[in-house]
C-alpha cells in the first residue's frame, strides 16, 4: 500500500478569524495549505478568499505557509457533468473515478512526502464536507494517514471520524452477519454523501478540466 512521510491534515476555515485560523495551522506545524474548494471565495468570510488567504499565509512572522489551489481537481462541485446524477447531485463515486481527481490525489501524496500539508475547505465539521467523505476516504484507501483538525485545535484520525459516522446511523461497528466493517463504513459514507453532496440547479456544459495556475 502507498504511504507518505507525513499524515495529510484537513481543516475547515468556517467563521474563524484570520488570526485563529493561522494559529491552528501553526499549532500543527502545517507547511502547506491545499485549497480544495471548487470556488475559492466566500461571501460570508472574505478573509478566506483566495488572494486574501494566499497573502496572509505568505506574511506569517514565523515564516510563510505555501498556498496551493487544487479545486479544479479535488473540489466538490465539479464542472464535469458526468459526475452528477439524474437529480443534479454530485456523485462522489463518479468523481473519485475521474483522471483529474486521481491527479489531485497524487499531488497531495507527493506533497505529504515532503511536508506537513493541510487540505482546506469551508465546513467546520469534516463529516459535513467532501474533504472527509471523498478526499480523505480516497487517501486512506491508498494507505495515507489522515488527521482532521477541529476548531478547538484537537485532531481526529479519519478512522475515529468514521466511527462517529457509524454512530450517527446506528450501524454495527464491526459489521454483522452480512457485511464487514468496511462495507458498513461504505454504507455510512454513501448515506452521508447523499445528504451533503452539492446539488446543482443548472450546470454549464463541460469542456474539459479547468486549467489552474499553481
Amino acid at each position: 500500500m502507498a504511504s507518505t512521510q507525513f499524515p495529510v491534515f484537513t481543516v475547515g476555515h468556517s467563521n474563524h478569524s484570520p488570526d485563529r485560523f493561522m494559529r491552528l495551522l501553526i499549532q500543527h506545524g502545517i507547511e502547506g495549505v491545499v485549497d480544495v474548494r471548487s470556488s475559492p471565495y466566500s461571501r460570508y468570510a472574505r478573509q478566506f478568499n483566495k488572494e486574501a488567504l494566499e497573502q496572509a499565509l505568505s506574511c506569517l512572522p514565523n515564516g510563510p505557509i505555501d498556498y496551493i489551489y487544487l479545486g479544479a481537481e479535488l473540489g466538490g462541485r465539479p464542472s464535469d457533468i458526468s459526475c452528477y446524477d439524474a437529480d443534479g447531485r454530485v456523485s462522489y463515486e463518479r468523481l473519485a473515478d475521474t483522471d483529474y481527481f486521481d491527479i489531485g490525489l497524487r499531488r497531495i501524496m507527493y506533497g505529504a512526502d515532503e511536508r506537513r500539508t493541510a487540505l482546506m475547505c469551508t465546513e467546520k465539521e469534516p463529516l459535513a464536507c467532501h474533504r472527509a467523505l471523498l478526499i480523505a476516504k480516497a487517501l486512506v484507501e491508498r494507505g495515507v494517514e489522515v488527521e482532521h483538525m477541529h476548531a478547538d485545535g484537537s485532531l481526529e484520525n479519519h478512522h475515529a471520524t468514521m466511527d462517529r459516522l457509524i454512530n450517527i446511523f446506528k450501524l454495527p461497528h464491526n459489521g454483522d452477519l452480512f457485511r464487514s466493517r468496511d462495507e458498513v463504513i461504505a454504507d455510512a459514507v454513501a448515506r452521508q454523501s447523499r445528504k451533503m453532496a452539492y446539488v446543482a440547479e443548472e450546470r454549464a456544459p463541460y469542456h474539459g478540466i479547468r486549467q489552474t495556475a499553481y
